[in-house]
This record gives C-alpha cells, sequence and structure tokens, in this order.
C-alpha cells in the first residue's frame, strides 16, 4: 500500500464517527468473556443485594437508559453540526467536529454498556453473578455521569468563539510544521522563481478523478530526487485542485524517478484538510467572518471574534520564513520545489474579503485597524509594505461607505473590541480633570 493509501486510511480514521463504537462492539465480544472466565477470582466486589429479579430489573434499565443516550446523542449532535456548519461554515464539520475523540468515545462508552448489559441479562438464569451485574452497573453509572458531561462538553464546543479558536490551534501548528524557521531579511528576500532555467525533461500529467491535494510526502520525493540527482517539481500547491490531463510534476535530469512511485507521495480528497494547508485555517475563519456579516446573520460580532484569532496566525506566520517551498539536499543542491504561500498570500487572506464585506460595519472597520496598527508594531520591517497597503485599501475603502465626517472619523479609530475599547475613548492624564475640581463633585 503507497503513501497516499496510508494517508486516506489515517484521514479517514480520525473522522470517522462510527468507529470507536465498532472498536468497542469487538472489546465487548473480548471482555464479556474474560468477566465470565474469571467471575469467582472477582469475589473482592461486593455482593449485589438484589436477587434475581432485581438484577434483571437492573440491567433492563441499563439497556433502556444506554439505548436512549445513543440515540439521542446521536440525533442531537447530526442536527446541532449541521445547524453550526449552516451559521458558520460546512467545513467545520470534516475538520474539526468529526474529529472530536470526547464525542466518539463518549458514544463508544454508551455502546459498550449497553452490549454489556444485554450480554449480561441474556445470561442471568437461576443464580445472579455478582461481579458481571455489578460491573453493568458501575457502567451504567459512568454512561450517566458521561452523557451529562457530553450535554455540557457539546453546548461548549458548538459555540463560534470555540470553533474558532479550535480552528485556530490547528492552523497554527500547520504553519509551524511547513515553516519551521523564523523569518530573517535574508531568507524572505530569497528568489521567489526556482525553477532551473531549462525545460523540463518530462511532464507529469494527473489521470484520476478530479481531486485536491490534501498532502505531499515531501520527504519521500526528496529522497527519489536524491536517488536519481534530478530535481521535482510538483506543479500544483497544497490545496489546489487538480483536474485530468492538469500538470502534476516537471522533472529535471537525466535519470528521472518512475511516474507511479511519484504519484504514491501525492495524497489526494474531495475537499482541503488542515494537515498541510497552511492557509486553510485562515480560510475557514474567513469564511466564518464573512457569513456573519452578511445581511442574512447580520452578526458582527462573532466576525469580530474571527478577526481576534486571524491577528494572532497572521503575527506568527509573519515571523517565521515563509521560503519553504525549495528543498535542498546536505550538499545544497537542489532537489524538490514544492510551492507554499506568501506573504502576500496570508495578508490578501485576511483582509481583502473581510474589507469588502465588512467595513460598513463600525466594529469591523475598528478592528481591522487594530489588526494592521499591531502587526506593523510587532512584525519584522520587511513584513511591513503588504500592511501598508492593506491600511491604505482600508482607509479609501472607509472613504466611499462613510458621508458624514463624524461617521468615518468613528470608523477610522482601532478598537481591539470592535466598538467600545479603543485607547482613543479613555481619558489620558492631561485630560482628566484636576482632583481639586472633581471632588466637590464627588462629594455631591
Amino acid at each position: 500500500m503507497g503513501w497516499n493509501r496510508l494517508y486516506s486510511l489515517r484521514s479517514y480514521v480520525k473522522s470517522s464517527l462510527w468507529l470507536v463504537p465498532f472498536i468497542a462492539l469487538l472489546l465487548y465480544i473480548l471482555i464479556i468473556r474474560i468477566v465470565y472466565l474469571f467471575e469467582r477470582w472477582l469475589i473482592w466486589i461486593e455482593p449485589w443485594p438484589w436477587g434475581v429479579a432485581g438484577s434483571q430489573r437492573l440491567l433492563e434499565t441499563i439497556i433502556t437508559m444506554t439505548l436512549t443516550f445513543v440515540v439521542f446523542t446521536f440525533g442531537s449532535l447530526l442536527v446541532a453540526i449541521q445547524i453550526a456548519g449552516g451559521q458558520l461554515t460546512p467545513r467545520i464539520i470534516a475538520t474539526t467536529l468529526l474529529r472530536d475523540n470526547a464525542i466518539r468515545f463518549t458514544v463508544g462508552l454508551f455502546i459498550f454498556t449497553l452490549l454489556f448489559a444485554t450480554g449480561a441479562l441474556a445470561r442471568l438464569e437461576t443464580d445472579v453473578h455478582h461481579a458481571v451485574v455489578g460491573i453493568a452497573g458501575l457502567l451504567g453509572f459512568l454512561s450517566i455521569a458521561a452523557f451529562l458531561y457530553l450535554i455540557d462538553y457539546a453546548a461548549r464546543l458548538l459555540r463560534p468563539v470555540s470553533i474558532i479558536l479550535r480552528v485556530s490551534e490547528e492552523g497554527r501548528a500547520v504553519i509551524e510544521d511547513v515553516y519551521p524557521a523564523m523569518a530573517t531579511d535574508e531568507t524572505d528576500a530569497a528568489p521567489s522563481n526556482l525553477r532551473p532555467g531549462n525545460e523540463p525533461d518530462k511532464v507529469i500529467v494527473y489521470k484520476g478523478r478530479p481531486a485536491i491535494i490534501v498532502a505531499v510526502n515531501k520527504n519521500a520525493l526528496l529522497m527519489q530526487a536524491e536517488k536519481t540527482q534530478s530535481v521535482v517539481e510538483l506543479v500544483p500547491r497544497i490545496g489546489d485542485f487538480v483536474a485530468p490531463g492538469e500538470p502534476l510534476f516537471r522533472l529535471y535530469g537525466t535519470l528521472l524517478p518512475e511516474e507511479d512511485v511519484l504519484k504514491k507521495m501525492i495524497a489526494f480528497g474531495p475537499e482541503r484538510t488542515l494537515e498541510q494547508d497552511a492557509t486553510f485555517a485562515f480560510r475557514i475563519i474567513v469564511d466564518i467572518a464573512i457569513k456573519a456579516l452578511s445581511k442574512a446573520i447580520n452578526d458582527p460580532t462573532t466576525a469580530v471574534l474571527a478577526i481576534d484569532q486571524l491577528q494572532r496566525l497572521l503575527c506568527f506566520v509573519g515571523k517565521r520564513s515563509l521560503r519553504g517551498e525549495a528543498i535542498f539536499n546536505p550538499s545544497g543542491e537542489l532537489r524538490v520545489i514544492c510551492r507554499t504561500p506568501n506573504w502576500d498570500d496570508f495578508v490578501k487572506l485576511t483582509f481583502s474579503e473581510i474589507r469588502l464585506y465588512g467595513t460598513e460595519n463600525f466594529q469591523i472597520a475598528r478592528r481591522l485597524r487594530a489588526v494592521l496598527e499591531y502587526g506593523l508594531q510587532v512584525l519584522p520591517e520587511f513584513r511591513r509594505p503588504a500592511l501598508e497597503m492593506e491600511m491604505a485599501l482600508l482607509d479609501r475603502r472607509l472613504a466611499e461607505i462613510y458621508d458624514f465626517p463624524e461617521d468615518l472619523e468613528l470608523a477610522k479609530m482601532a478598537d481591539t473590541q470592535g466598538l467600545g475599547g479603543s485607547k482613543s475613548s479613555m481619558l489620558n492624564s492631561q485630560q482628566r480633570p484636576a482632583k481639586a475640581e472633581w471632588e466637590p463633585l464627588q462629594r455631591g
């Protein structure tokens, strides 16, 4: 099995809600037999005080209870996920919600308890197996606690701020993996055109179904290029859509890697994922922001929460070297070209759409300016031109929208809270009245 299939299988396992309950079913088949086999060694468990009828009623209650938990959990979560996906963005369903281990393991506990109680009830005859019934009762108690926890957890998970924060955390990890080195003026001044000067010796085209490139095994590509002393150029970027007949690789050299081997180093999928796509976290958060700014929803506060995390991600990526597209061997020879987003890509993705859809709202205009001012303060000097350009575009956009000078002045104030938290609204020491002036008012 090639690397791409293993990667797709691993991603499917991570996002499959049914897998943990299925494993719970397999564990039940094993554990129920082990418990009955070693029951006589479990005499340390206090004998169950009820007889056959009481134990039967208890097991039936546990079965009914856990079955209700399973039905309610799946039904309510599926509805809640669809609603959250409609209000925020559908991309959060596969990238965050279905990968949540708390939900999957809680459902697995429900399934295991249901099956264990059913197996114990089926084996309940004239004698009570105290250890088995006691374990079933303990599992029932844990299922009640887990169900109550799941209700509270799901309510917190589906809040916009929780979803945005989770996407931001995953995006930060991807950025750190894709761009491991910190930024310096020299590294970012490196030439962007790294393609060898001659024409490619071979072009490999894509022949599969239309798909998105979700991951690339760069180390394996480097090994193949080093083995053949060639240069391997991946034409599309991670996250790009490729159709049959489009170029996938350009190869330079006399001895070239095999086409089938190279294709196994690329993982394809129906949609973008967060694993190696450095800009996809930005894309999801921006989608949440502009949907909140739509006339149908009109929720600028959610957009401000999204901009908070965009500021965090933008400042994080701005301090890293964004020239990781060229991979060299230990001798310093170019071997692999795998394009990655540059600083302008991140800046435009962060500001352009939100500026277009949101500057009619005071909160958004002020919060965007606060992000730009903060970036100009903390990021290196060579990152500033793109931010200054965005600042100029924001000013021009505001001048077109606001007719009244007072509104324009209000919209041009930087505010980390959107509206109500600008420094300019706070009186400084020179503006405050003297002590002799406010003491009589205080006494009055």
